[in-house]
């Protein structure tokens, strides 16, 4: 409860802070509109159906990435991980197809695929696998020989071996990557739909009101959003990993 109640006090801080700054005429109230404006306008958007649509295509979007991410990493991650020669050899290709800037593979996607959803979901899905990726190697590689060596003792078939030791051996791990990718997915959903303008979305929705009628509160009401969903996502994730594997991260860094 302490740690909650000293969350929030941060919070109250900033937002008294940004108020005395909207108000104090340093910034102009079209620029950088008080929060007080910006969350009621943040409670209206929800009655507005242009803002619900765009809500339910950035989040079933975002759904779909997860779940794209997880199905390609998460087996390529075993893969990798067990079979160090196959590692060895992919090891150069991934490292160069990993720091890629996703924004900028945007024009090559938007002829690829168009300029719909797939396209954003393509490049959410390819910049949200590396961290489950990744966390799934080293997983691999941090499981207790000890435990495996006793079940191939016992002739544990290796069907068994993967679903009774290596997964939940491994599934601290991966969760993690699935948080941190859920964070990177997201962004860059919103970032494609912003870029490109044409896809239904929160960024486009964004862009439209902040290119067009410079709707500041609206804009920021737009990007508060974004950043609860993602807060809420990675909250109900961290829960489920600290309930259900007994893992639980520490600090509020990841």
């Amino acid at each position: 409860m302490r740690t909650v109640l000293r969350r929030l006090a941060g919070l109250a801080v900033f937002l008294l802070l940004w108020e005395a700054v909207s108000r104090s005429g340093v910034v102009k109230a079209g620029v950088l509109p008080p929060p007080s404006t910006v969350i009621t306008r943040f409670f209206a958007l929800f009655g507005d159906a242009e803002f619900q649509r765009a809500v339910a295509a950035t989040l079933l979007a975002w759904l779909i990435t997860l779940l794209l991410a997880s199905v390609i990493a998460i087996p390529l991650g075993l893969l990798l991980g067990s079979i160090r020669p196959l590692r060895l050899v992919t090891g150069p290709l991934i490292e160069f197809l990993r720091p890629l800037p996703t924004v900028a593979l945007i024009p090559l996607a938007t002829l690829v695929l168009g300029s719909g959803a797939q396209m954003k979901i393509a490049l959410a899905t390819f910049a949200s696998v590396w961290p489950i990726l990744f966390n799934t190697v080293y997983a691999i590689s941090e499981i207790d020989r000890q435990v495996l060596d006793t079940a191939r003792a016992f002739r544990t078939p290796r069907p068994r071996l993967v679903y009774a030791v290596v997964l939940p051996s491994i599934a601290p791990f991966v969760l993690t990557g699935i948080r941190l990718s859920a964070a990177i997915g997201l962004i860059v959903l919103v970032s494609t739909e912003f870029l490109t303008g044409t896809s239904v979305g929160v960024g486009q929705f964004v862009y439209h009101w902040g290119s067009g009628s410079l709707r500041m509160d609206i804009v920021l009401a737009g990007t508060i959003f974004t950043g609860l969903a993602g807060y809420l996502v990675n909250t109900a994730l961290l829960s489920a990993q600290r309930r259900w594997l007994g893992w639980a991260a520490t600090g509020g860094a990841v």
